[in-house]
């Protein structure tokens, strides 16, 4: 089992403003090497806010080369590699966005995400932070330094393949619950959380004639749920369409209605915190179609 962990820490809010990249190899379970790089970013501007949480400075890297100039040396470094980040949703952005400044291409790479896989190894702790998983797991860094949390995300993601039984990448979907992403020239595909193959049978979900209420928007329309609900769960949800004359509908088709979006993890749905019925929804909506997109509140309210 062979991988490269990765860390980001930026200058700025901005994700196209890295300051330093850190990178921890493992080659047959066991860290053989880590190393990091500062960088300059774009004009040397820095927020104060990241200063407080990284401890790196404008003077620190004023000398230091810009991200393109940097790139030279790590690109050979990753290119078809299998990488790992912690909440990689967020580096891989970094690397992304930065990677669009400076009009360079995409490297071709797989990867994945310790934040998400470390939820279906260590059940029921009070949060899934690289602190408080290595904590858990006493693991001894320095945080919010691109090298020190490289090494811990590696250190971590070598306990968390094992313990889970973990020979390969290939093991992720089934033994992880969680899908292999993908940077390559063009695009990207997220690592994210493989999807249950159980889905509620809505044709069980039997609405009772008298409750009825044709004043009701939803009564016969289509009604789609996406996220997580946070006054009840979806099959309840879906019980009160039923009951009030609606049709509930598992997926988005051009015949829908309306969406229901409930709470999004943005570290599973990408950093635009937009599921893909969600991201499917505005795509039909832009072609013309009418399916309007509800909120939890505006849900509960027209119930």
């Amino acid at each position: 089992m062979d991988f490269i962990t990765i860390d980001f820490e930026t200058a700025t809010s901005q994700r196209n403003s890295p300051c330093e990249i850190g990178l921890t190899f493992v080659k047959n379970f066991e860290i053989v090497e880590s190393k990091s790089w500062l960088i300059k970013p774009i004009n040397n501007e820095f927020d104060y806010f990241n200063i407080s949480i990284h401890g790196i400075n404008p003077e620190d890297v004023a000398k230091k080369p810009e991200f393109d100039e940097v790139w030279h040396e790590i690109k050979p470094l990753i290119e078809n590699q299998f990488l790992i980040a912690h909440n990689a949703s967020f580096d891989f952005s970094v690397l992304r966005k930065t990677l669009e400044t400076y009009n360079i291409p995409f490297p071709e790479l797989e990867y994945s995400c310790s934040y998400i896989f470390s939820k279906k190894v260590w059940l029921g702790l009070p949060g899934y932070d690289l602190k408080t998983l290595c904590n858990h797991n006493n693991i001894k860094f320095k945080h919010h330094r691109a090298e020190s949390d490289s090494r811990a995300t590696a250190e971590l993601t070598i306990k968390a393949l094992k313990k889970a039984g973990v020979q390969s990448k290939e093991d992720f979907p089934d033994k992880l619950r969680t899908n292999i992403g993908k940077l390559f020239s063009g695009g990207y595909k997220p690592s994210d959380t493989k999807k249950s193959s159980k889905t509620i049978d809505l044709k069980k979900i039997i609405g009772d004639p008298q409750k009825h209420n044709k004043e009701s928007i939803f009564y016969g329309r289509t009604i789609v749920f996406t996220g997580t609900l946070s006054s009840m769960i979806r099959k309840d949800a879906q019980q009160l369409i039923a009951d009030i004359g609606g049709i509930n509908g598992n997926s988005i088709t051009k015949s829908t209605d309306y969406l229901i979006v409930g709470q999004q993890d943005y570290r599973v749905v990408g950093e635009d915190g937009m599921s893909n019925k969600q991201e499917k929804a505005i795509k039909y909506i832009e072609q013309g179609s009418d399916i309007e997109i509800l909120s939890e509140n505006e849900f509960t309210r027209n119930i």
